[in-house]
């Protein structure tokens, strides 16, 4: 999507993100910084990473302006469709989402665990790296994952710096819901803070893009 911002009579066409499916895993992961920001700079921020806008230029327009054009991310947002993606393409290459959690092994949610608790914001590409793994086999909608390891999951979290954002968004409200039945079966302190971590995420992407100035 263009923006046409006019600047001492002269015109200039920038570009804005057309869908959610064009934010990458990378910038997500910068939106919802959990950073202390004034409003003005959550707004600053949002579409600087959204768009083409240089931030100079951002500075420089109207209050209503701003909120326009943050009115426009909301609504490309509230079109995301959260439906768990099983398998994405990225480079070539297939991945698909972990055709059973209820077979997780303990290796893998240890994995999961040190990453939630050293900040699920800093550590998303790798929690992902190990929910969606090269697909080995696939017949129709079954399809057969790469069997775990670290190193290989250390290699593919760098990758998905640019996974879609909104694939990411709908494999943590579908993992939400398989730590909530676990937490059932392995009932612990430990359970109960990643769910409330998974849930804070959740709930800081659903308000990224309604800084008002209005």
């Amino acid at each position: 999507m263009q923006i046409k911002i006019n600047k001492e009579g002269k015109k200039t066409n920038y570009n804005l993100i057309k869908s959610w499916n064009d934010v990458t895993l990378d910038k997500w992961v910068k939106l919802i910084s959990k950073k202390e920001k004034t409003k003005s700079q959550e707004a600053l921020d949002t579409i600087s990473i959204l768009s083409d806008i240089p931030k100079k230029v951002i500075n420089e327009l109207s209050v209503e302006d701003i909120a326009v054009i943050l009115k426009r991310i909301a609504y490309l947002q509230e079109k995301d469709n959260s439906k768990l993606k099983k398998i994405f393409k990225l480079n070539d290459i297939e991945y698909g989402f972990h055709p059973n959690l209820e077979e997780i092994t303990l290796g893998e949610y240890a994995d999961i665990e040190t990453y939630l608790k050293n900040g699920i914001e800093n550590n998303l590409t790798k929690l992902m790296a190990v929910l969606y793994r090269p697909v080995t086999e696939r017949d129709g909608d079954n399809y057969s994952i790469e069997a775990y390891g670290t190193s290989n999951s250390r290699m593919r979290a760098e990758k998905f710096k640019k996974m879609k954002a909104a694939d990411v968004n709908s494999s943590l409200v579908f993992f939400w819901t398989f730590v909530k039945e676990l937490s059932t079966i392995l009932p612990s302190y430990l359970m109960e803070q990643n769910l409330m971590m998974i849930d804070n995420l959740l709930m800081t992407n659903s308000q990224t893009s309604g800084v008002g100035l209005a």
